[in-house]
């Protein structure tokens, strides 16, 4: 039988939905709007001009949704697949930002991405490595329990 400090208090939330980590989840669910905004725009009225560019904002837009689900969720599973998303995000990040300064011809209008997020004041840059940080915390607090 547990004891009384160590139980939930009803109304009480989460760690995960507190302080750094509701901050985390928010930032992501703005991302995650702004991205879908941005493709949906780009791919109904000019896919023709940039389809690499715009598929590559539509894709950014799916993994900050799935990441933001992820994060907010509690099961282990989730804590898997905010770990997968967020690494391939800033895989994403990194590739595509290096392309775009090298191969700028691929990229004749922006992603999400590129130039490492420049067009969002480079949060798509500093923003994976802030949530494997606290996905880091999530899974040492939960180890010393």
């Amino acid at each position: 039988m547990s004891s009384p400090s160590s139980a939930p208090v009803r109304g009480t939330p989460h760690p995960r939905l507190s302080g750094s980590g509701r901050a985390l989840i928010a930032v992501y669910a703005v991302l995650a709007l702004a991205a879908t905004g941005r493709s949906f725009v780009q791919i109904v009225s000019k896919f023709d001009e940039a389809p690499l560019a715009y598929t590559l904002s539509a894709l950014s837009a799916v993994v900050y949704i799935v990441a933001t689900i992820a994060l907010v969720k509690r099961a282990r599973v989730w804590h898997t697949i905010a770990w997968v998303t967020i690494s391939f995000e800033l895989a994403g990040v990194l590739v595509i930002g290096t392309l775009s300064l090298v191969e700028a011809a691929w990229f004749p209008h922006d992603t999400v991405w590129s130039v490492f997020g420049r067009g969002y004041l480079f949060i798509p840059l500093v923003l994976p490595v802030l949530g494997m940080i606290w996905l880091r915390s999530q899974s040492r607090a939960k180890e010393s329990e």
